[in-house]
């Protein structure tokens, strides 16, 4: 792992910048598929994933190096667009509110949108200062299969839902004062890092 993979990847005010986080463990090409449709559809200008040193609600005692992680997730994502880093290990950030915060005072002036997956909506009303998260900045949500209808049954999106923003118009939402979010819908892969652990005999 090189200091490159802990500094803050390039930026500048008034770009619209994707930050979608995650153990990466193993990155895929789900993670990659979510990442070309967010760009699309907001037209984000990048996407940096914030590979994580470790997720405070799972057991990381299996789980591998961060620049191993770090590696794989670089060349799964292989786009010009795409940053990979582990900003949060230089930040010494444990949770996702803490490391926004540090990374919205680092960067004034970007247009941050934080990026999860349906099945994290389904269990984001479990993360720390989870509202505070969501007025902090944009929230767009990328379906997937198996949890479309619990995530939008979920106690985050029920509170959430007088921000939510029409998918046909995903492109205001960088510039959008938050709370605002939207669910982005189209293809979808069945791959995780679950099922990748599992196959692997890693679990």
């Amino acid at each position: 792992m090189t200091s490159e993979h802990l500094r803050l990847p390039p930026h500048a005010p008034g770009l619209c910048i994707g930050l979608f986080g995650g153990s990466f463990n193993p990155a895929h090409d789900g993670h990659r598929l979510a990442s070309l449709t967010a760009l699309r559809r907001l037209q984000l200008d990048r996407i940096w994933w914030l590979v994580t040193p470790g997720n405070p609600l799972k057991d990381n005692a299996k789980l591998p190096p961060l620049g191993e992680r770090l590696r794989q997730a670089r060349d799964v994502a292989n786009h010009a667009r795409i940053n990979v880093t582990g900003i949060e290990a230089t930040l010494r950030t444990r949770y996702t509110a803490d490391t926004l915060r540090a990374l919205k005072r680092r960067c004034p002036g970007v247009n941050f949108v934080w990026i999860m997956g349906s099945d994290n909506l389904a269990g984001f009303h479990r993360w720390a200062e989870w509202r505070t998260i969501a007025r902090m900045m944009p929230i767009a949500v990328i379906d997937r299969p198996g949890s479309t209808h619990s995530a939008m049954a979920s106690p985050a999106a029920n509170w959430l839902s007088r921000w939510r923003i029409p998918e046909n118009q995903a492109a205001s939402l960088p510039r959008s004062r938050p709370p605002a979010w939207v669910f982005l819908h189209g293809k979808r892969s069945t791959l995780s890092s679950t099922m990748l652990r599992r196959q692997a005999g890693r679990d």
